[in-house]
């Protein structure tokens, strides 16, 4: 056997002469394994020096399907997988990889018998993707590789000599298959979207979604294939469950926006709520572009100027193209006029309560009345009922709020008694509700000798408004009083406000 000679004349980079005694070995005896193997080994050899030449490369991959070696061949199936890899990256090596060329690459290898679910196969992945993740074939080359394929240390984001983190390519994978199936428009104005593929890879980007909660554009992509999927009646009943478990991410706001693209004022809410989540700011730069078209079709021009600064900051630390649209506005008169602000957050706060409310809409509002406010530390203590209330803090919802106020909130949570957590809450009017715990008091003060507090009727007068009204015992005096829970006592009663 000539497996020796072969090797050698291999080793030494004498491929030719290794390629043709390889050959004439096999050919004289067709069913031998060791023959294949010689052979197979001389052709890794000739495709490692051949990447960059990639007629000559696939002619080889073609001579290697021929050879039709068993999967027992593990150790060479893993080598051709890592030559492969290095082809794809000659290919990908510009910043716009040529997609026929990665195309070509594809359909030499794809009957091609790897070993799968392995280092290599996934290292193969990782350099196809990069070259297929804008084709138009990325789904076929994805269900050819199988997901089911990829290893534990795929799902972990990768760190580059210069320290910067780099997206799992896991992570990456589910995107790009995502991104490929939501609708997409022809120049002729056909859409194009394949829903039962859409309807069978949801569960398994949504299992994706709830097994790594630190991938982010996941769940973006989980939403927007709910979204697409969905009719509008009964696609929020799917979307609303996810969307609250990320209330706190500015793409779901983005999301919520297109539901609601019917509804203007609903649409500029979400805006709103999304650019007051704490987002990275080169994440949001192509949501304020959204949002400063909409602020100059309002004519808020200031507001409009200052997420027009921000994005232009945002992109051009990160030498991001300026969009030709942008440019424009700021060569207007009212972009040269307008005043521009650190934040437009206070102005977003305007309309949080209305895109809140759209998020939870499932849950039942309730009224309720302050009965007390700390300032110092905005908090409140409210009365739903005289078997419901507590407190909670005001100040993501209120900047100015006082005794006597009637509410309409959302409860998240809370003891009764208790730190309660809202959802949502707007001042709301509601003068049957308020005059059941509110009246007015009128008749004489009664200062108990050598104390700093009175009553009025059956109302208890705090020391603080005994001070404040200058009141003395015997006054003839009238005030609002409200309803209070005596903690002591273990009843209502009524205080002065």
């Amino acid at each position: 056997m000539p497996a020796k000679e072969i090797k050698e004349l291999r080793q030494s980079g004498k491929l030719e002469e290794a390629y043709d005694m390889a050959k004439a070995e096999l050919e004289a005896d067709l069913t031998n394994i060791w023959g294949k193997r010689n052979l197979s080994w001389v052709l890794y050899a000739q495709l490692d020096v051949l990447t960059s030449n990639l007629d000559a490369f696939t002619a080889k991959i073609n001579e290697v399907k021929a050879l039709d070696l068993p999967e027992s061949e593990e150790m060479f199936l893993d080598n051709i997988s890592i030559v492969i890899a290095k082809a794809a990256r000659v290919i990908t090596q510009g910043i716009t990889p040529d997609i026929y060329k990665i195309h070509r690459l594809f359909d030499s290898i794809k009957e091609l018998s790897l070993k799968r679910n392995s280092k290599w196969f996934s290292v193969l992945f990782s350099a196809m993707h990069k070259g297929m993740k804008e084709s138009d074939r990325y789904i076929e080359f994805a269900d050819w590789w199988d997901f089911k394929n990829f290893m534990p240390e795929d799902y972990l984001k990768n760190t580059l000599p210069n320290g910067k983190d780099v997206m799992a390519i896991a992570e990456q994978a589910y995107i790009a298959y995502a991104k490929h199936l939501l609708p997409k428009q022809t120049q002729h104005g056909e859409i194009i979207f394949n829903k039962e593929q859409a309807e069978a890879f949801l569960p398994v980007l949504s299992q994706i979604v709830e097994d790594y909660p630190q991938f982010q554009y996941p769940a973006y992509f989980n939403a927007k294939l709910l979204l697409a999927l969905g009719d509008k009646d009964n696609m929020l009943e799917s979307l609303l469950p996810f969307a609250k478990k990320k209330r706190n991410d500015f793409w779901v706001w983005e999301i919520l926006a297109e539901a609601f693209s019917s509804d203007p004022e609903k649409v500029f809410a979400c805006y709103c709520k999304a650019l007051s989540c704490k987002s990275p700011e080169e994440m949001l730069v192509g949501l304020r572009q959204k949002m400063a078209r909409l602020l100059i079709s309002k004519k808020l021009f200031n507001e409009a100027r200052t997420e027009l600064d921000l994005l232009n900051q945002a992109r051009t630390t990160h030498k991001y193209k300026i969009p030709t649209e942008v440019t424009n506005w700021q060569a207007m008169d009212w972009y040269k006029t307008a005043i521009s602000s650190k934040s437009n957050f206070g102005f977003y706060k305007t309309y949080l309560p209305i895109a809140e409310s759209l998020l939870f809409n499932d849950v039942v509002e309730e009224l309720l009345i302050v009965e007390f406010v700390n300032t110092d530390k905005k908090m409140l203590n409210f009365i739903a009922s005289e078997t419901k209330f507590g407190y909670f803090k005001y100040e993501r919802f209120f900047s100015d709020i006082k005794i006597g106020d009637t509410l309409k909130v959302r409860f998240q949570g809370g003891t009764n008694e208790g730190m309660h957590q809202l959802y949502t809450a707007i001042k709301f009017n509601d003068e049957v509700f308020k005059n059941q715990f509110l009246k007015e008091a009128s008749g004489v003060v009664k200062i108990p000798e050598g104390k700093s507090f009175g009553f009025i009727t059956d109302a208890f007068i705090h020391p603080n408004l005994v001070s404040k009204y200058k009141l003395v015992d015997g006054q003839e005096f009238s005030g609002k009083v409200i309803k209070s829970y005596n903690q002591e006592k273990k009843q209502w009663s009524w205080k002065l406000f």
